[in-house]
C-alpha cells in the first residue's frame, strides 16, 4: 500500500505545478525564466511543463474533480502573481486534494480500495531550516 504522501508526490505535484506554470504564462503573461525563478527550477524545467511533457497527469483530467482542481490552480495562480510564495500555494493545493475527496479517487484509482494508508500531519510544518538555527 502506499501512502497518501507518495500519490500526491508522483500524481499532483507535478501536474499541480505544470499547470500552475502554464496558467502564470498563459494567463497572467509571465515569461518561463520568472516562473522558473519562482519555482527554484530552470527555465526548460518550465517549458517543459508549458509543452506538455512534464507535469501532466491524466488521473486528474478523468477524475470528477478535475473541474474543482483547475479552478484551485486558477485562484493559485492569482496568489502568485499578488505575491504569495510557490510553496504555500502548492501546499494550499495539497490540503484541497485531500479535503476534496481527489486524493481519495486517485487511491482507488491506483487499486488500493477506498481507505487510505495512514497520512500524518504534512511534514512541511515541522522541518527546521538550517539557516534559521
Amino acid at each position: 500500500m502506499k501512502l497518501p504522501c507518495e500519490l500526491i508526490v508522483t500524481h499532483i505535484l507535478p501536474t499541480a505545478r505544470g499547470a500552475l506554470a502554464k496558467e502564470l504564462v498563459k494567463t497572467h503573461g509571465m515569461t518561463q525564466v520568472q516562473v522558473a525563478r519562482l519555482f527554484n527550477v530552470t527555465s526548460a524545467a518550465i517549458s517543459q511543463y508549458l509543452k506538455g511533457l512534464r507535469g501532466g497527469n491524466n488521473l486528474i483530467d478523468k477524475s470528477a474533480y478535475r473541474d474543482d482542481f483547475y479552478d484551485m490552480i486558477s485562484k493559485s495562480a492569482e496568489s502568485v502573481v499578488a505575491g504569495e510564495d510557490v510553496t504555500e500555494v502548492l501546499c494550499r493545493i495539497c490540503g484541497f486534494v485531500k479535503d476534496s475527496g481527489l486524493l481519495k479517487a486517485l487511491y482507488v484509482f491506483e487499486g488500493y480500495g477506498s481507505d487510505l494508508g495512514v497520512c500524518a500531519e504534512c511534514p512541511r510544518l515541522s522541518i527546521i531550516y538550517l539557516d534559521d538555527a
